[in-house]
């Protein structure tokens, strides 16, 4: 049961994850948020407004952990383990990806006293785009192996719970 809750927990993280990544490549947040002059009303912060750091500081820290925790929690399932690592490898490089941004090009790019120029601005920006991508990419590939799991082992689980309370004679129909 933990495992099948862990990777519920899983999913939404890396499902958060995955759209809100996407969400920011589409609509060109970092564009708008380098750009975008300070004020007294709206500071140059990992929580001002229009950052993402808003939306992802919730929940974005437990999308890794949890791919780790449904790994450890579905080995004994040999026949999962594929999918599970998968998860784990690709929320893992997702989260070193973001952690390079977060150390090495955000507080550059985003925070600094006021915007940079265009000419300092554009290879940040260009050097954000590229590891986002594998953000993007890794995020998707977690999401789809924590999904196939859910679409697999979790039905598989039920059916092996339902012919045990059936051969036991606990099945609700014999009731």
């Amino acid at each position: 049961m933990f495992a099948d809750w862990i990777l519920g927990v899983a999913e939404f993280t890396h499902a958060h994850w995955f759209f809100g990544n996407l969400y920011e490549a589409i609509v060109k947040i970092p564009d708008r948020v380098a750009s975008s002059e300070a004020s007294r009303e709206v500071p140059r912060t990992p929580f001002g407004a229009g950052s993402p750091g808003r939306y992802y500081a919730p929940i974005a820290p437990l999308s890794a952990p949890a791919a780790v925790a449904a790994l450890v929690a579905g080995w004994k399932h040999s026949d999962n383990r594929a999918w599970l690592m998968v998860g784990a490898a690709s929320s893992a490089t997702g989260a070193a990806a973001t952690a390079y941004l977060l150390r090495s090009v955000n507080p550059k790019l985003f925070f600094s006293p006021q915007p940079l120029d265009e000419t300092q601005r554009k290879p940040l920006l260009k050097r954000w785009y590229r590891v986002h991508a594998l953000r993007l990419t890794a995020s998707a590939i977690a999401l789809a192996g924590v999904g196939q799991l859910r679409l697999v082992a979790i039905p598989r689980s039920q059916d092996a719970k339902e012919n045990q309370r059936v051969a036991t004679g606990h099945s609700p129909a014999r009731q």
